[in-house]
């Protein structure tokens, strides 16, 4: 499996919000960071119910990505984030996933920027 892959189970996760999806991506021992100075999400249990906790409704944002580095146990993925009316804020990400050998991730720590606009 490919960073690349990973993500679109990310988005079919994003937009679904199944905790199946969700779980999917993740090893039983994952860590998920929403910053890199955040307290992790520690197991998959807890990204699950953090992913519900902070859960985006289906349609309302755009997003695409790039692969910066994909070496099979290391990606970094650029994206944006476009939030559609009424919200309208446009976020910068940068993902850092390490993978396990069946492609799930064990660690996943995001950095997110909003843009500003004038």
């Amino acid at each position: 499996m490919t960073a690349a892959d990973w993500i679109e189970g990310y988005k079919k996760a994003w937009e679904s919000n199944a905790p199946a999806d969700i779980r999917a991506l993740f090893t039983d021992d994952a860590t998920y960071r929403t910053s890199p100075a955040s307290d992790p999400r520690l197991g998959a249990d807890a990204i699950v119910a953090g992913w519900l906790d902070d859960a985006d409704a289906p349609g309302d944002y755009e997003f695409e990505y790039e692969v910066l580095s994909d070496d099979g146990s290391l990606a970094l993925v650029q994206g944006v984030t476009r939030y559609l009316a009424p919200r309208s804020q446009v976020y910068d990400n940068l993902w850092v996933i390490r993978f396990a050998a069946d492609g799930r991730a064990t660690e996943y720590t995001e950095w997110y920027m909003e843009r500003k606009t004038r």
